[in-house]
């Protein structure tokens, strides 16, 4: 079997990424909801009387700010991941090189 280049594996994986991002956008018919407005929906449904434990300390004023707030928080999460990833390379090809 021949081998691929890193180059062409790298497009290969790419448009794989796309397509699966893709996919439920085009073919997928449905409404995007949040899943806390269904399991309260559903909450509701199942339980009438139910009284939540506690309440919320901070509600953002609008749907906008919550989702800034979210992207916020994933693109901090990704940073972080990225961040860790690339120390333990750059430490693990140090440690080649001394050897």
């Amino acid at each position: 079997m021949q081998k691929r280049s890193l180059a062409t594996q790298n497009w290969l994986l790419a448009i794989a990424v796309l397509a699966i991002a893709v996919f439920p956008l085009v073919f997928v018919r449905g409404e995007y909801a949040g899943a806390d407005g269904e399991a309260e929906e559903a909450i509701g449904e199942l339980a009438p009387n139910y009284e939540p434990w506690f309440n919320h300390f901070f509600e953002p004023p609008s749907g906008e700010v919550e989702s800034l707030l979210f992207s916020s928080q994933a693109a901090l999460g990704a940073g972080v991941i990225g961040y860790v990833i690339g120390l333990y390379r750059g430490r693990t090809k140090r440690f080649e090189k001394r050897e």
